[in-house]
């Protein structure tokens, strides 16, 4: 058997067919090949130049004017908003109620009030009365609770109480004997004069029945008698809330 092969064996004549006959002139672009970077993207609308935040652009981007900036339709950070008042200004809530027109605010010590007005008494000189009040009932009070044992004695001493504090203000005009001492007296809220006889027995009643009840009646009276503390203006007491009266210092 012959093993001379004709030229060409097994490769085609034709340049279109065998590639390797090709010039290197002629050769097609070669395929991206395995590993080769791909072609870089196309930027889609709205990225690059005359983009979002970029000259050309109707957008506002980064930087540029935007909430709250002068130019622009909404009010922002810092600007004026929609008829809220700012810091400082009046904000809600009701103005401070002002003292009725006999009433006038307490000046320095040794300073008198206006003509034809009064002052508040103040708290120190209304606690002082109400121990003086306290020192005198404290003999029969002591001898009720010999006679009369811890519970039932605690009810005769706030009805002994009631007693003599209603007494003393209807007689007194609005005053005990430790008010006189103290020159206070207790007046109509609204008016500045004399309360009712029936305003002073119920002042009287809220004042001192509760503390008939034992234990619980002497924490109430506690709280009644501080609630002056915090009262704004009158500096009433619950038991002068429930009559409307207050206490004054006399001129």
């Amino acid at each position: 058997m012959s093993t001379n092969h004709p030229s060409n064996y097994g490769y085609p004549t034709d340049p279109q067919q065998n590639p390797y006959a090709q010039q290197a002139g002629h050769q097609p672009p070669p395929a991206p090949g395995y590993g080769a970077p791909p072609p870089p993207p196309t930027a889609p609308p709205g990225y690059g130049p005359g983009a979002y935040g970029q000259p050309g652009s109707t957008a506002p981007g980064y930087g540029a004017p935007g909430y709250g900036v002068p130019g622009q339709g909404t009010p922002g950070y810092g600007t004026p908003g929609y008829g809220t008042p700012g810091y400082g200004a009046p904000g809600y809530g009701q103005p401070p109620q002002a003292l009725p027109h006999w009433l006038s605010p307490a000046g320095p010590p040794g300073v008198p009030p206006a003509p034809g007005t009064r002052v508040l008494a103040p708290p120190g000189e209304r606690l002082v009365a109400r121990l003086i009040d306290l020192a005198i009932q404290l003999i029969p009070a002591v001898i009720l609770y010999a006679l009369l044992g811890e519970y039932l004695g605690n009810l005769f001493v706030g009805l002994l109480a009631f007693a003599y504090e209603a007494a003393l203000m209807v007689t007194q005009h609005g005053q005990t004997v430790g008010k006189k001492a103290m020159r206070l007296r207790v007046v109509d809220a609204a008016t500045g004069g004399r309360p009712t006889d029936s305003a002073l027995w119920g002042r009287s009643a809220v004042a001192t029945v509760p503390g008939a009840v034992y234990c619980i009646g002497w924490l109430f009276e506690a709280l009644d008698s501080m609630w002056q503390l915090w009262d704004r203006p009158l500096q009433q007491c619950l038991h002068d809330k429930a009559v409307r009266t207050v206490v004054v210092k006399e001129s």
